[in-house]
């Protein structure tokens, strides 16, 4: 299930667009609603495993759906709807324009019909919510289970920790990547994969000493506590 659903992820061509609307957004709440699910039964685990009573626990899974995963991806698809556009679009300000190469949706830079597009609200919630998926995989999952292995005090429990950190939000950045390259009207589009270079540097900085899921996992666990 992890797999197609990965692979549902990173593919954000719409599989129907109408005819009658110029929209790349295709109104389809399933992936929102699975992803949901998934971090029910995860935040269920994550209170069961840290809190142990059933209030507590009630508070930490409502965290997660609600504040980790959708307001975080509201935020996210804000500032990219506010920024992107305008800083990627055609005449993106201090960036010289060029003719993209044709996109996953068929059509070359500009737009269909050679019409300037603009960016959609719902287009960025849906790749904002994609590129949760893996950070889902790699620190909801992958943390819990491992976490017993990555809270030493040891040096492969720093490495692997951090990496699986890196991981996550390394992935992140690509899938979000994925999602505005494919729009034939934005240019440039590979400085968004830029912070994957911070990240690096970041991680190899960690690796000196700082154990990242000893410092972030109480945090994740926040709204659960009385």
């Amino acid at each position: 299930m992890s797999a197609s659903c990965l692979r549902s992820s990173t593919d954000l061509r719409p599989r129907e667009l109408t005819e009658t609307k110029n929209t790349y957004h295709l109104a389809d709440p399933s992936f929102t609603y699975l992803l949901s699910a998934f971090q029910l039964l995860t935040g269920i685990a994550w209170g069961i495993a840290t809190q142990g009573r059933a209030g507590p626990t009630l508070r930490l899974t409502l965290m997660f759906i609600f504040v980790h995963f959708l307001l975080s991806s509201l935020v996210i698809a804000t500032l990219a709807f506010l920024l992107i556009g305008r800083l990627l679009g055609p005449g993106g300000k201090g960036l010289p324009s060029r003719m993209r190469r044709r996109g996953l949706f068929g059509e070359e830079g500009g737009g269909r019909d050679g019409e300037a597009e603009d960016l959609e609200f719902g287009y960025c919630f849906d790749v904002a919510i994609r590129a949760f998926f893996p950070v889902w995989i790699c620190l909801y999952v992958g943390q819990f289970v491992l976490w017993f292995l990555i809270r030493g005090d040891h040096w492969i429990s720093l490495f692997l920790g951090n990496t699986l950190y890196l991981v996550a939000f390394s992935y992140y950045v690509i899938i979000f990547f994925l999602g505005y390259n494919a729009l034939p009207f934005l240019q440039h589009t590979e400085l968004l994969l830029s912070p994957i270079i911070l990240y690096a540097i970041l991680w190899a900085a960690s690796l000196f000493g700082f154990n990242i899921p000893k410092h972030i996992a109480p945090w994740m666990t926040l709204g659960g506590r009385e």
